[in-house]
């Protein structure tokens, strides 16, 4: 195997790990500051492969890097009219025997003295911002990656500047061939001299500045005679053309056929253009209303993943990926042979991507996921400030515990949904390369 292969999967698990660290991070700092003891901040999950202790608090890194945690004491209330300094005895009920016993064990971390660091009797809005941190701390990364990927390097485009790879004759759009046979008519862009590297900068004095509005006025030209402004080498000069009629694709719809358009016969360069700090905020609004419209499709998408993994169907592009697909995604991208520019950019634009993905899915509203929590917080001060316009008596804290039979569930389905996709993706693997 390639080593630049194996390089690109360290790469994007080193960024993986700091990610999940700062968003562990954005729990841990605001449950430090309202007073939760925090009794362990661990990157990866399964068995310790380091860690040490200062102050009350032991910080570590596990050997699986699929999540991480925080363990703050006191997540779940004790039972209602139970003492919180004393264990219950007894409990009747498969569920409630579970929940009994998830309780006592929350308890159990409880020291004397401890009584206003639990986290259950924290404040509703403390709640809300401390289970916040880590989905907005995603949020953040996925800004200033966002930012360094269009504003510091920028988004591949096409520019007016004619391509090495252009043909010199005339290819009818029936024909599925890309090389020039002997008797082919060369092209206008041919017999007037343009070559690779000219820049193309105007049409009959009108202004070009990208490659839409080039084909735009080319093809709305039709057949004749154009005063083409070009520059080569720095210099600018003019260019007597005799466009022609042609049939070719309608350049946002390649399946429809614009019928005896202005053709002109060149390809455009891909490059690099960057972007001002707008334009990130508009980019991360996109892709954040497509990622929570692909949440929506999850159990859908994941019929394809199934389906992918045990019958050998297509991996949808726009389907799910696991972080053993996204790993070799990245070893892909390494042992690729584009520009170091270009891999910069897709390994920018991947790890911001997975960033934008984890806060969103983190969002939902449902345990043991961070919205679970959220989503009690905001219920319990909805409930609150009720009470208290009500002038009725201040309720009790939101008990969680009542719905850990539905989240153990839940984390059981999450469980098997990450097994399919570390199978598919060692099995079917979505490729960016082909």
């Amino acid at each position: 195997m390639d080593w630049l292969f194996l390089a690109g999967i360290a790469i994007f698990f080193i960024g993986l790990m700091v990610s999940i660290a700062l968003h562990e991070i954005g729990h841990l700092v605001p449950a430090k500051i309202f007073g939760v003891r925090v009794t362990q901040y661990m990157v990866g999950f399964g068995s310790t492969a380091w860690s040490r202790r200062r102050g009350e608090t032991e910080y570590g890194i596990k050997w699986l890097p699929l999540g991480g945690y925080i363990r703050m004491i006191g997540m779940l209330p004790p039972r209602p009219g139970d003492d919180p300094t004393k264990l219950r005895g007894s409990s009747t009920g498969p569920f409630q025997s579970l929940i009994e016993t998830a309780r006592e064990a929350a308890q159990e971390e409880v020291r004397p003295g401890d009584e206003d660091r639990v986290f259950y009797r924290k404040k509703w809005w403390q709640k809300v911002i401390i289970m916040s941190g880590g989905p907005a701390m995603n949020f953040v990364l996925a800004f200033i990656l966002y930012t360094i990927l269009l504003v510091g390097i920028g988004l591949p485009t096409y520019a007016p500047i004619v391509s090495p790879e252009t043909n010199t004759c005339v290819i009818p759009v029936s024909e599925q061939r890309t090389a020039c046979r002997s008797g082919d008519q060369p092209t206008p862009a041919s017999k007037a001299g343009l070559k690779p590297g000219d820049t193309i900068v105007s049409l009959d004095n009108q202004k070009i500045e990208t490659w839409e509005d080039a084909t735009r006025l080319i093809r709305s030209h039709g057949a004749g005679d154009i005063a083409l402004g070009i520059v080569r080498d720095g210099k600018p000069m003019t260019l007597n053309v005799t466009l022609i009629a042609q049939d070719r694709p309608k350049p946002d719809d390649p399946k429809v056929i614009e019928r005896n358009v202005g053709f002109l016969g060149v390809l455009p360069t891909q490059v690099m253009q960057q972007q001002g700090i707008g334009e990130v905020v508009g980019y991360m609004a996109d892709l954040t209303g497509r990622v929570a419209q692909s949440l929506l499709n999850l159990p859908e998408k994941m019929v394809g993943v199934w389906h992918a993994a045990f019958s050998g169907e297509e991996r949808d592009p726009e389907g799910p990926v696991g972080v053993v697909g996204a790993g070799r995604m990245g070893g892909e991208i390494l042992a690729s042979d584009m520009t170091g520019t270009q891999k910069l950019a897709i390994f920018i634009n991947l790890l911001a991507g997975f960033n934008l993905a984890i806060g969103m899915f983190n969002l939902i509203p449902l345990l043991p996921l961070d919205g679970g929590h959220i989503a009690g917080g905001l219920w319990e001060g909805l409930k609150r400030g009720y009470a208290r316009v009500m002038r009725r008596p201040e309720p009790k804290y939101v008990d969680i515990a009542k719905v850990l039979p539905l989240t153990y569930a839940l984390a059981l389905v999450m469980i098997i949904m990450a097994g399919l996709l570390v199978y598919a993706d060692l099995i079917n693997p979505l490729r960016l390369t082909g």
